[in-house]
C-alpha cells in the first residue's frame, strides 16, 4: 500500500524563529524541504539553492508568467513564492513535504491541496517576537518596526491555521511539530489507499459466502 505524502505548510511571524525550526525538523526527520524562491538579498551565511533559491525580479516574474510558481506573494518589497514542480513530485513519491511559506501563500496554497496541514509559528508573547527581531542584527529599526506592523495584521490570519505552535523551546516545539505531522497521516481523508484495498480485500470473503 502506498502512503499519501503529507504537505504540511509552515507560516508564521517574521522572528518566530520558523527558518530555525525548519532546518532541525528536516535534519532530525525524514522531510523533504521545498525551496522557495525570492528576491530579497541573501543573509551572512546563506546559500542558494540551500535556503532560497535568489532571483532577480524579473527572472521571478518570468517564473510568474510562466506558471511555475504555486503560490507567490510580496512582503516588505521583495517576492517570495513556491516551485511547483518539487512539490507535486514529492508527494506522488509519497514523501512529507514541508513548505515554508508567507500567509497569503500559505492559506492560496491550501485551495490548491485542501489536504494539507497549516502550522502557525509564534513566540510566547510579543515583546518576545520584538527581541528576536532586534537581536538578529540584520535589519534597522525601520524595518523592524514594520515587521512588527505587519504582524499585528497577521494575527488575524491564525484563526485560519490547523495549530497554532509557540516556539518557546526549539526541541519541544520540533518534537511537537514531528508528532502533528505524524498524526496526520493517520486522519480518514489521507487513508483512502487503505480503505479501498480494505474493501478490496473483504469482497472477497463476502463473494466466497
Amino acid at each position: 500500500m502506498s502512503r499519501k505524502g503529507v504537505l504540511t505548510i509552515i507560516s508564521g511571524f517574521s522572528g518566530a524563529g520558523k527558518g530555525t525550526l525548519v532546518k532541525e525538523l528536516v535534519k532530525e526527520h525524514d522531510y523533504s524541504l521545498s525551496i522557495s524562491a525570492t528576491t530579497r538579498k541573501p543573509r551572512e551565511g546563506e546559500v542558494h539553492g540551500r535556503e532560497y533559491f535568489f532571483l532577480t525580479r524579473e527572472e521571478f516574474e518570468c517564473m510568474i508568467e510562466g506558471g511555475q510558481l504555486i503560490e507567490w506573494t510580496e512582503y516588505v518589497g521583495n517576492y517570495y513564492g513556491t516551485p511547483r514542480a518539487y512539490v507535486e513530485e514529492q508527494l506522488e513519491q509519497g514523501k512529507d513535504v514541508i513548505l515554508e511559506i508567507e500567509i497569503e501563500g500559505a492559506l492560496h496554497v491550501r485551495n490548491l491541496f485542501p489536504d494539507s496541514l497549516l502550522l502557525f509559528i509564534t513566540p510566547p508573547d510579543a515583546d518576545e517576537l520584538r527581541k528576536r527581531l532586534i537581536s538578529r542584527g540584520t535589519e534597522t529599526m525601520d524595518v523592524i518596526n514594520k515587521r512588527l506592523k505587519r504582524a499585528s495584521e497577521e494575527a488575524d490570519f491564525m484563526k485560519d491555521y490547523d495549530f497554532i505552535i509557540v516556539n518557546d523551546c526549539l526541541k519541544d516545539c520540533v518534537d511537537c511539530i514531528h508528532q502533528v505531522i505524524t498524526n496526520e497521516h493517520y486522519k480518514t481523508t489521507n487513508q483512502n489507499a487503505f480503505i479501498a484495498e480494505m474493501k478490496h480485500e473483504l469482497e472477497a470473503f463476502k463473494e466466497g459466502e
